[in-house]
């Protein structure tokens, strides 16, 4: 089910839920994962897209492995708040997602993750080459800290 308010997502998720997150882009997927206590988000793996039914394929073999209770997806608001094709492509997303799983997904203003997971890695002197290589699932760990760290508050 998918839900458009983030409170409603995370009231629909059991106790000691791991969540995955993801940052989609045209190329790409970043994908984190949670602990189990709801704490820490670790960025795991960018996958190439391809279509829909195999990044879905290998997007569903993680949250087997990993038994993950919910699917948090970044949502590219304009920085004015508005929603432009990206965001309706990231619901398209979620809707497709919703024939293969009937776990909760939710929403998450990713604005400025990306920018923030460049400043990061930035900071931790990655190589150019390296930076491009992981900046997506490190975007995708930045959506999914800021989500567990608002849960904590509700």
């Amino acid at each position: 089910m998918i839900h458009d308010v983030f409170e409603d997502f995370a009231g629909s998720l059991p106790p000691m839920s791991a969540l995955v997150g993801l940052d989609l882009g045209d190329k790409t997927i970043g994908i984190s994962v949670s602990d189990r206590m709801g704490t820490v988000a670790t960025p795991l793996e960018t996958i190439r897209r391809k279509k829909f039914t195999l990044d879905a394929e290998r997007l569903m073999e993680i949250i087997k492995e990993r038994d993950i209770n919910g699917i948090l997806l970044g949502l590219p608001r304009n920085m004015d708040g508005t929603e432009g094709p990206r965001c309706q492509k990231t619901r398209a997303f979620a809707r497709n997602l919703t024939r293969l799983t009937d776990l909760p997904i939710g929403f998450w203003d990713e604005r400025l993750s990306t920018v923030a997971a460049e400043k990061a890695l930035l900071e931790a002197d990655t190589t150019r080459k390296r930076r491009s290589e992981v900046i997506d699932h490190v975007a995708a760990g930045y959506i999914l800290q800021g989500a567990l760290d608002r849960m904590r508050f509700l």
